[in-house]
């Protein structure tokens, strides 16, 4: 019994030694590459705010100068998300935030949208979906400008009749096949302009001040 018992303390320490050595690899690698990927990902949403905020409507650090938005309905958050405030000659000018369309033809819709200070939509990008390939790409900027009919509207020079699809009595155009996904956008779009109308005033309330860009 003793060489069985020997052995299997053995089998037991080297199990342990390979678990030990291998979380720590794990943490280092975790470690050496985080602030990486963080960056990284810091550069793309940046990225695709300068698609959506022009250069000229604000003069401050737009990605220190943030918040967090509670989870709302309107939103379609589950969890607390980050917005984005520009702001010009120390005054506030746009917004940039993040919501969700959660009825996509293959799942939820993540999205980041930009409105000025009036809650005039400068721009909304998709960054995430599950829609089938092909019709799908009706909802990405990337692949169609169907998305870029955002672009200047607002719940004052639209109706709330007008924020559907051609197909349903609305001024938003479609595909024959493809009404789904932009059913989706068009609903969460006009939900998270509400939000914006809603809270504008506390959204900016919260003063961060930041350095000027160079």
């Amino acid at each position: 019994m003793q060489p069985i018992f020997k052995a299997s303390m053995q089998t037991s320490l080297r199990l342990l030694m390979f678990t030990v050595v291998g979380t720590a690899a794990l943490a280092f690698t975790f470690n050496i590459t985080h602030d990486k990927i963080a960056a990284s990902e810091e550069a793309e949403k940046l990225n695709l705010i300068k698609q959506i905020v022009p250069q000229e409507k604000f003069d401050n650090q737009i990605m220190q100068d943030t918040l967090s938005i509670s989870a709302d309905p309107l939103l379609g958050n589950s969890n607390p998300t980050t917005a984005y405030r520009g702001r010009l000659q120390g005054q506030p000018s746009m917004l940039v935030m993040e919501a969700i369309a959660p009825d996509g033809y293959s799942g939820k819709i993540r999205f980041i949208m930009a409105l000025q200070y009036d809650g005039t939509i400068s721009g909304v990008r998709v960054v995430k979906h599950k829609e089938t390939p092909g019709l799908g790409d009706y909802i990405d900027a990337a692949k169609s400008d169907w998305i870029k009919g955002f672009n200047g509207i607002s719940l004052t020079n639209r109706s709330d009749k007008d924020w559907k699809v051609k197909k349903d009595g609305g001024q938003f155009d479609y595909m024959t096949g493809a009404t789904i996904s932009p059913r989706a956008m068009i609903k969460a779009v006009h939900k998270a302009s509400q939000y914006y109308v809603q809270h504008r005033d506390e959204l900016f309330a919260q003063q961060t001040v930041t350095p000027s860009k160079e």
